[in-house]
């Protein structure tokens, strides 16, 4: 049976932060337990890999738009540093190595790291892959990202506005953030909890909580919050008859807002 209360819009319940950093043992085992699906076009990733393919690109063409860049070039990213926050098993940080940026990849689930670095190296990619969460990196690696990447990560964060202003402090003044996330709608909870999970199985049950959905405008206040400015988003859909995804002017349910990074106060 779906469980109704996921209706109700309430905040993360803050117990689930840990004492060390702003993530949920409960998520990590989530996504431990699915870490050697990551690159498997057959496994439980396969409708996901085909999602990254086109939200990698709209990526990579909003940097090069934010940098002045030729996207048509060879390696239209070099010299460029990015950070994956949330990187996974590496899935946005290879197409960004491939366009030749200098790429950083964390996360919190270990195994995922793991599985990340072994695809690098059968890739040929050189990618920096760090078992930590961005409340450490942040201490550490403060103003020196051209682009901070949070893609598909917040909504499972019990602290969401603490991972913007980390973000935010990854990213050097005027650089580009990115954040990608599920808006919370009530198409959001038929197309990516009911459908998703529950009819078409392209993702385990449970995988999402719609409440810890972000909606456009609260992702907006918490990046100016941290002293982000809004430069442009859009949407992502699924076609279920030709089983691909695009790009979209609707935000109601999968959607990308990239932000520069202000000068300080």
């Amino acid at each position: 049976m779906l469980d109704k209360s996921k209706l109700n819009p309430v905040q993360n319940d803050s117990t689930e932060r840990t004492s060390t950093g702003n993530y949920s043992l409960k998520e990590i085992a989530k996504f431990d337990k699915l870490a050697e699906s990551w690159w498997d076009s057959n496994g439980q990733y396969k409708t996901a890999l085909e999602f990254n393919r086109v939200r990698v690109a709209y990526f990579i063409a909003q940097i090069c738009k934010f940098y002045h860049r030729d996207p048509n070039k060879l390696n239209p990213l070099q010299g460029l540093h990015i950070l994956d926050v949330g990187c996974g098993g590496g899935l946005v940080c290879e197409p960004l190595a491939k366009a030749g940026a200098t790429v950083v990849g964390i996360d919190v689930s270990e195994m995922s790291i793991e599985v990340a670095k072994r695809h690098a190296l059968t890739s040929q990619l050189d990618i920096e892959y760090r078992h930590e969460h961005a409340q450490h990196t942040s201490k550490n690696d403060e103003n020196r990202y051209d682009v901070v990447i949070n893609a598909e990560v917040i909504e499972h964060i019990p602290n969401q506005q603490d991972l913007l202003k980390q973000c935010s402090q990854l990213c050097k003044v005027n650089g580009c953030v990115i954040m990608a996330t599920l808006n919370r709608t009530i198409k959001s909870y038929l197309v990516a909890i009911v459908g998703a999970e529950y009819i078409m199985r392209y993702l385990p049950i449970g995988t999402h909580s719609w409440h810890a959905f972000v909606k456009p405008i609260e992702l907006n206040n918490m990046a100016e919050n941290g002293r982000l400015q809004l430069v442009t988003g859009i949407g992502m859909t699924y076609n279920l008859f030709t089983k691909t995804w695009s790009t979209t002017s609707s935000l109601a349910v999968n959607y990308v807002q990239v932000y520069q990074r202000l000068t300080p106060d």
